[in-house]
């Protein structure tokens, strides 16, 4: 019987119980639960991180984007104050757009 002890989608135990199987759950303690996402953040990076494909990576990206609602409802806030708050930071400091990279700053 393989053992995950890993946060996983809220649909997951009944796909797992219409494959005959029966999944061992238990509900997470807040603390509990926010450290699991951030657990859950590392893994879907490092799977965007090691995708062999756009659709693969597109993929991830969309699992990570998932993530970030969920710990922004955690921090007590929302997606459309993170959006928010990433607009202004892009209007203010720019954004990625133009592949700038700082090699060195002169003193």
């Amino acid at each position: 019987m393989p053992t995950y002890n890993k946060l996983i989608r809220d649909h997951i135990p009944q796909i797992i119980e219409m494959t005959g199987k029966t999944p061992k759950t238990k509900i997470l303690s807040d603390e509990d639960y926010k450290t699991a996402l951030q657990k859950k953040t590392k893994e879907e990076l490092t799977e965007y991180l090691n995708a062999k494909s756009d659709a693969d990576s597109i993929e991830e990206l969309a699992d990570m984007l998932e993530l970030i609602h969920a710990l922004a409802k955690v921090h007590g806030s929302t997606i459309d104050e993170v959006e928010h708050i990433r607009k202004h930071k892009a209007e203010q400091r720019g954004g990625f757009d133009e592949k700038v990279y700082l090699i060195e700053v002169e003193e």
